[in-house]
């Protein structure tokens, strides 16, 4: 089977390794561990080195097969911010993605540097109230002696690859991901730097892609001297792991909801919609993303008390199930709305509608992302969590219109870790890697109808509702 390498996937709730036969991308050893996220209102934090427990755990259940493993990679969750002190402790714990607190410092930040096209102009991107540099900016003005006691800023990926190897370093796809990132000449941008009062010392270096981060040093069940590879962000992962050529569209259904698509020129959407981030290879990968997906409607399901799958046609209501405020759309301050409600409603119908609701944003998306280089009959490849449910997936196709794919590769970011690896290690791009593998393969699901009236009563609420939902409750 040839020399193994391990993928990790350090996510939201917790941190999965797949140990990967190079030559066939036969998964021969898996672990899993999970982490803490703490949460209060918008805030949402994490212990990094609570990651860093998990990481050990999860390759202590892959056995005899992690120690032979010639090379590694880390993805993780991106735009998380990481605080460390001189002596590489963490100052507090991790900010992370889906911590809204910094949309007062992101509107601020937008207004002083130049608006949204400007923003999009530079770094590809019209920063959200979790990028990165927001964050940052929020823990300055409310915590400035935790600011000023970090000597050192990592994301969530470049923080285990540092404990792995002993070098601060990152990659272009995940720096693209935390507003500070030049774009255009793929540096630093250190006007933004500036403004928001870090220097760039206190920076990993940004790798080229196929460059290597390092090799193992002592600490965790691997062998001491295994190559690093860079590591990147989670959807830039993921797109490697499914070996996206240009222009094939992708819907993530996981904690948050995400399509993108790999595309050869950079993008920069002014309004917002669309990230332009950066991927792992040296294109680019427009997305869009939502805040709240699977957990949302599984919370949803809860309150209603009904199975994820128990949803029923056929009600005229509106659910938007924005509980953790939304950024696709842009209300960070919205909270969920329900509106159409009958007598002759029944919960299976209601969970149907926060189903459609959570589709929606994505889809208005989608024609964002792939822009004129999408194929408008091409199936969308749908991954994560949800696309192993059948409401979900028959939810995508009645408001898509489309064919639907669902792989068989289950943990593609972890999978895309492992081409990265894989790639490093065998001098290969690790796309092709892992198309050799037939990652994306799996079951097709023909396109059916469009539901354009689930779309219009959607879109129509989200029109009257505008001003409420900007305003949140109790605004």
């Amino acid at each position: 089977m040839g020399p193994f390498v391990a993928g990790v996937d350090s996510s939201t709730q917790s941190v999965k390794v797949l140990v990967v036969s190079a030559d066939t991308g036969r998964v021969v050893a898996e672990g899993r561990a999970p982490h803490t996220v703490t949460a209060g209102g918008a805030a949402r934090e994490s212990d990094p080195r609570d990651w860093w427990r998990a990481l050990g755990e999860a390759l202590a259940d892959c056995g005899d097969a992690v120690r032979q493993v010639a090379a590694v990679s880390v993805a993780g969750q991106q735009h998380g911010l990481v605080t460390l002190d001189r002596h590489g402790e963490p100052v507090r714990p991790a900010l992370l993605w889906n911590d809204v607190r910094s949309a007062p410092q992101r509107e601020r930040l937008l207004a002083e540097l130049g608006g949204a096209k400007a923003w999009a102009l530079r770094t590809g991107s019209v920063p959200a109230p979790s990028f990165t540099v927001t964050t940052w900016a929020w823990l300055r003005e409310h915590e400035p002696g935790a600011a000023a006691a970090t000597a050192a800023v990592r994301l969530p990926h470049d923080y285990l690859t540092e404990r792995l190897t002993g070098t601060a370093v990152t990659d272009r796809g995940d720096a693209s991901g935390t507003g500070w990132w030049d774009a255009r000449g793929e540096v630093y941008d250190e006007e933004t730097l500036a403004h928001v009062g870090l220097p760039s010392d206190r920076l990993p270096r940004v790798l080229r892609p196929g460059e290597a981060a390092g090799t193992v040093q002592a600490g965790l069940p691997l062998p001491r001297g295994a190559l690093v590879a860079a590591g990147t962000g989670d959807n830039m992962a993921a797109a490697l792991g499914l070996g996206l050529r240009p222009g094939q569209p992708v819907l993530s259904l996981g904690t948050s909801g995400t399509v993108y698509a790999v595309c050869e020129e950079r993008p920069a959407d002014p309004t917002g919609t669309v990230a332009g981030f950066a991927d792992a290879r040296g294109d680019w990968l427009p997305l869009a993303c939502t805040l709240n997906c699977t957990q949302a409607v599984d919370r949803f399901a809860a309150l209603l008390g009904r199975s994820r799958e128990e949803v029923e046609a056929g009600s005229t209501a509106v659910v938007l199930p924005f509980l953790d405020g939304e950024r696709t759309p842009h209300l960070p301050h919205a909270s969920g709305l329900l509106t159409g409600l009958r007598h002759d409603t029944t919960p299976g119908q209601l969970l149907q509608c926060a189903y459609d609701g959570a589709v929606y944003a994505l889809l208005t998306a989608l024609e964002l992302v792939t822009g004129t280089r999408g194929e408008p009959g091409a199936p969308l490849l749908l991954i994560g969590g949800g696309a192993r449910g059948a409401a979900w997936r028959e939810t995508v196709r009645r408001l898509s219109g489309r064919p639907v794919q669902v792989p068989r590769a289950q943990e593609v970011v972890a999978l895309g870790a492992a081409a990265q690896a894989a790639g490093l290690l065998l001098g290969e791009d690790p796309a092709a890697v892992a198309r050799r593998w037939g990652t994306a393969k799996g079951r097709r699901y023909e396109a059916v109808d469009r539901d354009d009236g689930a779309l219009e009563r959607i879109s129509a609420t989200l029109r009257d509702a505008g001003t409420l939902l900007r305003r949140g409750p109790g605004g």
